[in-house]
């Protein structure tokens, strides 16, 4: 009988119940089966497939709860990084434009934007990206099967095609990474009836008009950003504090900005209710926590974002006691991304306590992938990942945050170098410069290794890039120091900052 239990499994129907058959070859249909078919999953299974590994990957995108759907390739590629960064581009553009008159072009008024033509052109850059991924998988061998996965046991997993048709698919492991999606509050009445969320914006065909942005996450932020920029009466409420888990000083540098370039903020403010008038325009009711009044206001859109759920409750987890955290439903992992239950894996933003970043779940399905072929048995260091938020002055960091460094070392544990600087661009087009700054947390004693590198202005993703590589090998305060800039250029003001916060010196950076 333990042979037989060996062996493989296949469900069939018969007279509408399930009976477990099992074939005597000891074999699965694949080395492989991969649910979620994002940037992370799609990583994983090609790299098994390269590695030998026969690989399937299933990907099922239920819609938007306005209607939404999209292609292969997950939340970064259709409702998430590219999309965003496009319509983060084209405000930026509109920037641009208004510099480029200092700087002699000739531009004729008015100057607007076309809210179609930009949609139409970043949503064809995604659906080449979605047919990309298909024509990847293709010419690697990788299964692609456009069904809806769940698990029946650790090594049995059950697709559904739209049209309830079952498909039934064996394999030696299974990995989980099907992300997560937006949340909409449920206490707020007309809250999902009348408002959308970060898996709608990029889709829209008409302008969203005035829009209310509920939330202080870097995507309520983004989005906002990018909304003002394109010309559009945007708000913020924020119920607490912007950019939770970031460096508070920063944050507090990207919301200042961001306020002076157009973007209005309801602090300590909490919707109440949302209401669609006669004339089809959102009536938002909301309460002002530091007055405790009320106040409403009309708006054309109601952008929610308010963070984002695992998608985890038709996977089939609690039948095969695969272990979530009980506050945020994501699965508990190993440092291998294993979960409770042998031969089922899970990764990417799923996984809980992972940066829900694209790029982190990329490196990690790789990784997963070779050592389930037995290729090699490193892991993910999720140690020191940088990132950047996208919003109209873009803030880079990489490391911990001064909040971070302090709890761990104390005050006096840490030194600060800081510095305010202007970038040469901002100069001619007399811009405001006041929110361009970057400091490095160090260690106090010893070699002054760097904790945490922290940089709001232009190209903040580009400069932090470069400054991450740094962090894995060790750097300290006197690697930075040895470090010729490039000048001129923003990132060139790393390579020279010397007022530490202690001091209380000015920090402004003046002449070259």
């Amino acid at each position: 009988m333990a042979a037989l239990w060996r062996g493989r499994h296949r469900w069939k129907r018969t007279n509408c119940l399930h009976v477990l058959t099992r074939n005597l070859t000891g074999k699965y249909d694949y080395d492989l089966v991969v649910i979620g078919g994002g940037s992370g999953g799609l990583a994983c299974s090609k790299e098994a497939a390269q590695l030998g590994q026969k690989v399937a990957v299933l990907d099922h995108v239920e819609p938007s709860v306005k209607g939404t759907k999209w292609g292969l390739g997950g939340t970064c590629v259709n409702v998430g990084c590219i999309p965003k960064k496009l319509m983060h581009q084209a405000a930026l553009l509109g920037t641009a434009v208004k510099d480029a008159k200092k700087f002699g072009w000739q531009i004729s008024e008015p100057i607007c934007h076309d809210w179609s033509t930009m949609a139409d052109a970043v949503q064809n850059h995604v659906r080449s990206l979605n047919w990309g991924h298909r024509v990847q998988l293709q010419d690697k061998k990788v299964k692609y099967l456009n069904i809806k996965g769940s698990l029946l046991d650790e090594h049995t997993v059950k697709g559904l095609t739209k049209a309830g048709k079952e498909t039934i698919l064996t394999a030696k492991n299974i990995v989980i990474a099907t992300g997560g999606r937006p949340k909409y509050p449920t206490n707020i009445p007309g809250a999902m009836e009348h408002g959308i969320t970060s898996d709608d914006i990029f889709w829209l065909k008409k302008s969203p008009g005035k829009t209310l942005v509920v939330g202080a996450s870097y995507v309520a932020l983004e989005c906002a950003g990018f909304l003002t920029g394109i010309g559009l009466d945007t708000t913020v409420m924020v119920r607490s504090i912007a950019l939770r888990g970031f460096d508070q000083q920063m944050a507090g540098l990207v919301t200042d900005y961001m306020e002076a370039y157009g973007t209005k903020f309801a602090w300590q403010c909490v919707p109440k209710r949302v209401d669609k008038l006669s004339s089809g325009v959102l009536q938002v009711t909301w309460m002002d926590n530091n007055t405790g009044n009320e106040h409403k206001d009309t708006y054309d859109s109601v952008l929610w974002a308010v963070g984002r759920a695992p998608e985890t409750k038709a996977l089939g987890l609690d039948k095969l006691g695969v272990q979530l955290d009980k506050e945020t439903g994501k699965i508990v992992v190993g440092a291998d991304e294993s979960t409770s239950v042998p031969n089922i894996y899970a990764f990417g933003d799923i996984g809980e306590g992972r940066p829900e970043l694209t790029p982190t779940a990329i490196k990690a399905g790789k990784l997963l992938a070779r050592r389930l072929a037995r290729h090699s048995a490193e892991l993910m260091n999720y140690d020191s990942v940088p990132t950047t938020v996208f919003t109209p002055l873009e803030y880079g960091c990489v490391g911990l945050s001064e909040e971070e460094a302090e709890k761990r070392l104390g005050k006096d544990g840490i030194e600060v170098y800081h510095a305010f600087y202007k970038p040469l661009e901002f100069t001619v087009a007399e811009r405001d410069a006041s929110q361009c700054y970057l400091k490095v947390i160090c260690e106090r004693d010893g070699d002054q290794k760097i904790l945490g590198l922290h940089f709001t202005g232009p190209n903040a993703g580009e400069v932090t890039q470069g400054f991450a590589l740094a962090f894995q090998c060790g750097a300290t305060y006197s690697h930075l120091l040895q470090t010729v800039g490039i000048h001129p250029t923003c990132a060139e003001e790393l390579t020279k900052v010397n007022i530490t916060k202690r001091s209380g010196l000015d920090a402004t950076v003046t002449g070259c």
